[in-house]
């Protein structure tokens, strides 16, 4: 309930040092002791894991790694607020958790860790879907996924939109030659060319989620975020260069803004899995779009 109610702030922990998109691969253990699991092994790239109050951890329960995906399963491992760039969490039954942020080009504003886990007990009542819910985290996982593709489109068109006002702004302001730089062609024909790929990213998102608030869309989740991550890249390189030398100094936005959106099209699935094992696996299958 206090998730539920956005009383606790939890983050996702699927991604290992070896196994990133290949989710089926992971191979952090999960071993049963009295009254719960005793996890150990790493997982990296989990973003708010210092400042949450919750881990969802993907955990292979079943040894047997020819098993793949159906070993696994989902966790809620409950740890304290740690601010700061690393910690370390002793449990009363002597197990750790330890954490260290990464240092990262740009997102500097949520850090992503890397965790370490020995014999860190997690409560039998806290496997997802308690005992009829061992061996079905990787099906978990994946309906979570959409879910955080049609998000990461919408925080690419939301980057965009900052990115395009800024450039807005500072077209008017900027003058050379006398004039301010909005009244240059090659101005207005970026700033034409930005809102029109800005426009057609929300509109494409705003379908999308129509679709899965009916059911439906989960290839089409993962296309949006193709295309609106993409296209953050171009928008916030296009803010950048109307903003000319100042755009590349960190005490403007757009430096930020630019940074930010090359992770976009890497994290929450890679474009080329997304592209090869989502979008035009189901497009063959099926032959034909919704939207």
């Amino acid at each position: 309930p206090p998730l539920a109610a956005g009383k606790e702030l939890c983050a996702i922990s699927i991604t290992e040092p070896n196994t990133g998109s290949d989710v089926a691969a992971v191979s952090l253990k999960a071993s049963r002791t009295g009254g719960g699991w005793l996890l150990n092994g790493a997982k990296t790239w989990c973003t708010f894991a210092g400042r949450s109050e919750v881990l969802v951890v993907l955990a292979r329960t079943n040894p047997d790694t020819s098993l793949g995906y159906k070993g696994l399963s989902l966790f809620l491992v409950k740890k304290p607020i740690y601010k700061g760039h690393s910690f370390s969490h002793k449990q009363k039954q002597g197990g750790t958790l330890t954490g260290k942020a990464i240092a990262t080009l740009g997102y500097r504003g949520m850090h992503s860790y890397d965790l370490f886990f020995e014999d860190y007990f997690v409560p039998a009542e806290n496997l997802i879907g308690e005992e009829q819910g061992k061996g079905k985290g990787f099906y978990y996982t994946m309906a979570g996924f959409a879910g955080g593709r049609i998000q990461t489109a919408a925080r690419a068109t939301g980057v965009m939109q900052a990115a395009y006002e800024q450039a807005l702004r500072y077209a008017g302001e900027r003058k050379v030659f006398g004039a301010p730089i909005a009244d240059l062609q090659i101005t207005r024909i970026k700033l034409a060319r930005m809102l029109a790929t800005i426009t057609a990213s929300r509109q494409f998102s705003y379908a999308v989620a129509k679709m899965m608030d009916e059911g439906k869309g989960q290839m089409e989740a993962s296309l949006v975020k193709l295309f609106a991550c993409r296209a953050a890249e171009w928008v916030t390189r296009e803010a950048m260069q109307i903003h000319g030398g100042m755009g590349y100094a960190e005490e403007t936005a757009v430096s930020r803004y630019f940074v930010d959106a090359r992770v976009l099209s890497i994290f929450e699935g890679t474009e080329e899995v997304l592209a090869t094992r989502v979008v035009a696996r189901e497009l063959l299958e099926k032959g034909a779009l919704e939207i």
